[in-house]
């Protein structure tokens, strides 16, 4: 087994310390006492933690995120995994189409999604709406679940499947009962995905939301227009923990190198 040498180490650290480096200084900011943007130095303060729970808006808009998030990755497993099985398993025509189709919005920027729904929306009447909103993230989300699952499935033994309909068990029972416990980590992995991803959006949002469904990134948005303050590090830090909560369960559960790597 070859190891890395202490070269290739060192720069690893490197590379790992620039990428968590902002992170660890907007945590720490924070926890400062001061009124402005500042590293705590002296003593360390829960204050702007409170303050986010005391200020209505941003709570509200936690929970439009929070909603919106598993409306939308919810939504997206149940579209990714038969289009999935669909690419994966059948030789159909048009099938490059349809994997092109459902992968095209990672390469097409947000803000030209926001713009584009926005004038949709704006034609059919569907505005201020949280399912509207979420339909909107359902667009940009679907392709992460679906890679996830085309991982799962490729490399997938079909013995189980063939065995159980060898035996009598219905398509809908194989299905039920052996395909979906084994892709579980791939979708698992491509909701989690899903749910970070569309909590936190903010370009395509921005142009989608109404007053009555502001998303907690837009609002630090509106929010750090008007004032800058430890608030919004502290609402940052929040969405730190939650996305790192929620990469631990996943790991605990699965293991984030068998869900994101594809290692057995």
């Amino acid at each position: 087994m070859q190891r890395n040498g202490p070269v290739a180490l060192l720069f690893h650290t490197l590379v790992v310390a620039f990428m968590l480096a902002p992170l660890v200084i907007v945590v720490l900011v924070a926890f400062t006492p001061a009124n402005t943007l500042a590293l705590p130095t002296t003593s360390f303060s829960t204050k702007w933690f409170v303050a986010v729970r005391q200020h209505p808006d941003f709570v509200a808009s936690f929970v439009n995120s929070l909603w919106v998030a598993a409306l939308s990755a919810t939504a997206s497993v149940v579209l990714a995994v038969p289009a999935g099985l669909a690419i994966a398993r059948h030789d159909f025509k048009g099938r490059a189409f349809v994997n092109a189709l459902f992968l095209s919005p990672l390469i097409i920027p947000h803000l030209v999604l926001g713009v584009a729904l926005l004038r949709l929306f704006g034609l059919i009447g569907a505005v201020g709406s949280v399912r509207w909103l979420a339909a909107s993230h359902i667009i940009v989300v679907t392709p992460y679940v679906l890679r996830l699952v085309l991982a799962a499935l490729a490399g997938l033994d079909r013995g189980a499947e063939q065995a159980a309909a060898t035996l009598g068990a219905s398509a809908w029972t194989v299905f039920r009962r052996i395909t979906v416990p084994m892709m579980l980590p791939g979708i698992s992995g491509g909701w989690l995905l899903a749910f970070v991803n569309s909590f936190d959006e903010l370009t395509m949002s921005i142009f989608v939301t109404s007053p009555a469904t502001v998303t907690l990134p837009v609002r630090m948005y509106m929010y750090t227009t008007e004032s800058i303050d430890p608030m919004m590090a502290a609402v940052s830090a929040l969405m730190i923990a939650l996305t790192a909560g929620a990469m631990f369960i996943l790991d605990r559960m699965f293991g984030l190198d068998r869900i994101l790597v594809g290692e057995k």
